[in-house]
């Protein structure tokens, strides 16, 4: 595993999985831009793709490195975990389903019986504690310390599209140094409960105001809003600290969704293998990993707030603009010659669609233990994570597929899925066009559909109502008896397998 951000970039550039831009470049709209179209770039070093995601799998272009940025002596690190080698070598893989099959031993471990096989078990048990964070004295992240100079304005703080934060301070111009529309992307929020002082850990934007001022984002379910709010009732302000870097896997581990008593940097020590040593913030009292690039210590706000976005967000449009809390720099500490890194999010694929794809993969056996009935799911690129997802049943008394629907819906971040389909064991998932194929032709619409209220994600600008609104699922399966009116059902078409074979073997006889 990688110890930090910069010997993980050095190993891609030396793959040829990075490659460094050495012209200056502006950090207002010129690196996303870059970094955009790289994303729809053939993936660089020509990777197979894997056989979940045959058809966008070999995008993602390289990372990029700008060694010189306008207005700042930081070079910029983007699209660094953008495709699906990149991310396989983050998390120390060589698939996503190799490390399921970790989680899914760790969730759901053999119990010894018998004295020998709990001595047998000790060392496992030894091991799991060894993945936990503990606190050291120092580190590289605070080999230089600003408090009194501390200057957000001095980190290369990109801006994604054009009106992102126009509705700051009253419309200034995107090129305005001072200008609203600058963003922190890719770093990772610690927060602590007030009450428990567990850590928590979420990948949240944070809009940049000043030199010493930005505002805080976060979506009312998340935990980061969850701890503020116990903050703001206890009437004490909030420390917070903006993490850039660090080990590869704490962008992910930032990102996924994992139960709410599963400590993100638990999870990050048991992806990278050993525990993420932290080291005491300079001005509050929280702690941060000793491998990050850059941390920003501050306090939120509890009875202030900032008029916040718009923001070109992952859906493909602009998350409209809110009040959220102030935050309040107190120091930027940062190691020697740091890297900053950042992403874009707008229209898929970008750096984001492979941290969701490898969630995806990864929690498949975690979501099979609470959906027994599934076999396979897939949250298709045109979907965003949240629009769409495809299930695969094996099908086994009427209106399973419905039972599936409403469990889906009641299993934690799933419950923002827009829509369902579920297909037959023998539909592909990854394949867009087997699934609609089965939509069009196994569906009544009226018979096979149902259409619920809940729920909804918060960036979706179609619902009526914020945070809430309507949601179908599509029983696309082949109907039996007990599922309403159902004619004689066809057989599917399908040579025979002893045929297959046959021509399959003599291919290449054929002179074709």
């Amino acid at each position: 595993m990688y110890r930090d951000l910069q010997s993980f970039i050095a190993d891609l550039e030396a793959r040829r999985q990075v490659k460094r831009v050495a012209v200056e470049v502006d950090p207002i709209l010129e690196i996303a831009t870059i970094a955009d179209r790289m994303s729809k770039e053939p993936a660089a070093g020509g990777a197979p793709p894997p056989k979940t995601d045959p058809v966008h799998g070999t995008r993602g272009g390289c990372g990029l490195v700008f060694d010189k940025v306008k207005g700042s002596s930081f070079p910029v690190a983007i699209n660094i975990f953008g495709s699906y080698e990149r991310m396989h070598r983050a998390l120390g893989v060589d698939s996503f389903e190799e490390l399921a099959d970790r989680v899914s031993a760790l969730v759901k471990p053999d119990m010894p019986t018998g004295l020998l096989d709990k001595m047998k078990k000790l060392p496992q048990l030894a091991k799991l504690a060894s993945f936990g964070p503990k606190v050291v004295k120092r580190g590289l992240c605070q080999e230089v310390v600003h408090t009194e100079g501390a200057d957000l304005l001095k980190l290369p703080i990109i801006q994604c599209w054009p009106h992102d934060g126009e509705a700051g301070y009253g419309l200034k111009p995107a090129d305005d140094k001072e200008g609203t529309g600058r963003y922190i992307t890719f770093a990772g929020i610690y927060t602590k409960d007030p009450e428990s002082a567990e850590r928590n850990v979420g990948m949240y934007r944070v809009q940049v105001y000043g030199s010493k001022l930005a505002a805080m984002h976060w979506h009312m379910h998340h935990d980061g809003a969850r701890h503020f709010r116990k903050y703001k009732a206890r009437g004490e302000r909030m420390p917070l600290a903006i993490v850039l870097g660090g080990e590869p896997v704490l962008p992910y581990a930032a990102t996924c969704p994992l139960p709410p008593d599963v400590s993100e940097l638990l999870f990050a020590g048991f992806l990278n293998g050993g525990g993420i040593d932290l080291v005491p913030c300079k001005t509050i009292p929280l702690e941060v990993p000793v491998n990050a690039e850059i941390v920003i210590e501050g306090w939120v706000d509890i009875d202030r707030t900032l008029m916040e976005g718009p923001f070109g967000d992952h859906t493909g449009f602009y998350s409209l603009a809110d009040r959220y809390p102030a935050f309040d720099v107190s120091a930027i500490t940062h190691r020697r010659n740091a890297v900053f890194p950042a992403t874009i999010v707008g229209k898929p694929p970008q750096e984001d669609y492979y941290l969701g794809k490898a969630t995806e993969r990864i929690f498949l056996p975690l979501l099979k233990m609470i959906i027994p009935d599934l076999i396979d799911y897939s949250l298709p690129m045109f979907g965003a994570f949240h629009n769409c997802v495809f299930i695969k049943i094996r099908k086994e008394y009427p209106l399973q597929a419905r039972k599936v629907m409403s469990t889906v819906w009641g299993a934690g971040q799933m419950m923002f899925s827009k829509m369902i389909v579920v297909v037959d064991e023998h539909v592909n998932v990854h394949d867009e066009q087997d699934v609609l194929f089965h939509v069009g032709a196994n569906v009544d619409w009226r018979r096979d559909t149902m259409i619920v209220d809940g729920p909804c994600d918060v960036l979706d600008h179609s619902t009526p109502y914020y945070g809430a609104g309507a949601k179908i699922g599509i029983d696309a399966t082949r109907k039996i008896a007990g599922e309403g009116v159902v004619r004689d059902w066809p057989e599917e078409l399908e040579t025979s397998e002893a045929v297959r074979q046959l021509v399959e073997k003599r291919w290449s006889q054929y002179g074709l």
